[in-house]
């Protein structure tokens, strides 16, 4: 048996569109349609959730077990908490992240007037203002703000733009590939992970291979609000076969892990009691239907 050649360019091309892609958690909108249109383009049958999540059956020489293999499109991001008199932005994360990482990151605010650049920064940042404050200011989100890039005086300025308190907040992947094959960039967790499926779809695809089992293939939008994966299913499957990025630290309490453990253990079907297919299917072209 060969080995399939996953397309690295391929790989990088895909990666380098959606990091370019704004897609915090609960502003997927985006991302997810060009997702879809490349599964489109890989003549790839997907189904679209009503949750927003995207699933595809690569059926397999048996129907089961079946398996799953999970990425997440959505991202860190950020949403606004007040509108500050100076006309400044107080914010909130978005999914579980510390503002020491947000200080000096671009970032667009999308509004009702549209989106605007900008830039957060910690509310002592110049050494000529402040001298030694700038280091002894805490670490926490209420040290830092959103700076708009438009001639603002006031509150009254800003809410003029369309800005306002629960605008969603996507910060700046800024990627670089690196001569020495390095990626750098934010919000590699996870749509590395989504290039990765990607790649090895399209090299199944185009080597002709076939899984032994079905596989489907789950592209959720809400991680890193905690939603579970397999909310992304209602089709019976054995396990989940793969996470692409799914890191485990020694700091990382057993209650995490467990609770984990516990929702996968929940979805999990013995084979036994699947009397065939894993479900009907609801779309019969290319391209996706909205299901339950």
């Amino acid at each position: 048996m060969t080995f399939p050649k996953i397309d690295l360019d391929y790989l990088n091309a895909r990666l380098g569109e959606l990091l370019n892609l704004p897609s915090p958690t609960g502003y997927t909108d985006e991302a997810v349609w060009a997702l879809c249109r490349e599964l489109e383009r890989l003549g790839l049958d997907y189904e679209l959730t009503r949750r927003g999540a995207i699933r595809v059956r690569l059926p397999g020489l048996e129907a089961v077990p079946a398996r799953a293999i999970v990425a997440h499109v959505d991202t860190l991001g950020a949403q606004v908490k007040a509108v500050k008199d100076n006309g400044r932005l107080e914010l909130v994360p978005i999914g579980h992240w510390s503002s020491r990482f947000a200080e000096g990151a671009r970032c667009t605010v999308f509004a009702e007037g549209g989106g605007y650049r900008g830039t957060i920064l910690p509310l002592k940042a110049s050494g000529h203002a402040f001298n030694e404050e700038v280091d002894d200011q805490p670490v926490n989100w209420r040290q830092v703000e959103l700076r708009i890039d438009a001639v603002i005086h006031g509150r009254a300025d800003t809410l003029a733009l369309g800005v306002d308190v629960g605008d969603i907040v996507a910060i700046d992947a800024q990627p670089e590939f690196t001569d020495s094959g390095f990626i750098v960039s934010r919000h590699l967790d996870d749509k590395a992970g989504v290039a990765v499926m990607l790649a090895a779809l399209e090299c199944m695809l185009r080597e002709e291979r076939t899984p032994r089992v079905d596989t489907w293939w789950l592209f959720t939008i809400a991680e890193e609000a905690s939603r579970s994966p397999f909310r992304a299913t209602s089709r019976p499957v054995e396990a989940e076969a793969a996470r692409p990025i799914g890191p485990r630290t020694q700091f990382q309490s057993n209650r995490t892990r467990n609770r984990r453990k516990a929702a996968t253990r929940a979805k999990v079907i013995p084979a036994a009691m699947n009397s065939g297919r894993p479900g009907r299917r609801t779309a019969s072209h290319t391209g996706s239907r909205a299901t339950t």
